[in-house]
């Protein structure tokens, strides 16, 4: 695809990267949806951190913040998650200790449903991230506790798709891969 997004950037449209991950009775992840992966997605420009933020920003995905990624397993089951690599590498551990590892370097994107577990198994000392949620959902933190369970799986269910991709906009991998 050879377009350019609502700010003149023009993403590189990688090869996609979809997981699928079962409950694993403490992380539950997204019976509906796959975990995404964009490898080398975004272009030099939009590595750096305002530019990254702005192109989630102007795709609908907003609440940006930087850091890296917690090291302990964990989930958001009242929003979905993009994260954004601009800077530095790391092994993100996806779906719960049974799920699957990927290597992530800058310009990567992943792009997580509700549900879905991740943890930083280690990175480089410069790994930064630009995180963003859809517009509208808020994040919680839960870590596969018995006492989260009763409430979690709802809550996932009711998260609502995306209006864009964050990368891409309106006819991006998510709009193809993320369908109920």
């Amino acid at each position: 695809m050879n377009r350019k997004d609502a700010m003149g950037l023009q993403p590189h449209e990688p090869e996609v990267q979809n997981y699928r991950f079962e409950d694993d009775g403490r992380i539950p992840n997204n019976p509906e949806l796959p975990l995404l992966i964009y490898p080398q997605a975004l272009l030099q420009s939009a590595a750096l951190l305002s530019e990254c933020e702005a192109l989630f920003g102007v795709n609908g995905w907003s609440g940006c913040w930087r850091n890296g990624v917690f090291p302990y397993h964990h989930y958001h089951s009242t929003a979905h998650e993009v994260l954004g690599v601009v800077r530095g590498s790391a092994r993100i551990a996806f779906g719960g200790e049974a799920g699957v590892t990927v290597e992530v370097g800058a310009r990567d994107v992943a792009v997580i449903p509700a549900g879905v577990g991740h943890c930083n198994l280690g990175s480089s000392r410069d790994f930064l991230v630009v995180g963003a949620y859809p517009r509208g959902q808020s994040w919680d933190l839960c870590t596969g506790e018995p006492h989260e369970r009763p409430g979690v799986l709802d809550n996932i269910r009711k998260v609502p798709l995306p209006e864009k991709d964050p990368v891409f906009g309106g006819k991006g991998p998510l709009t193809e891969h993320w369908t109920t």
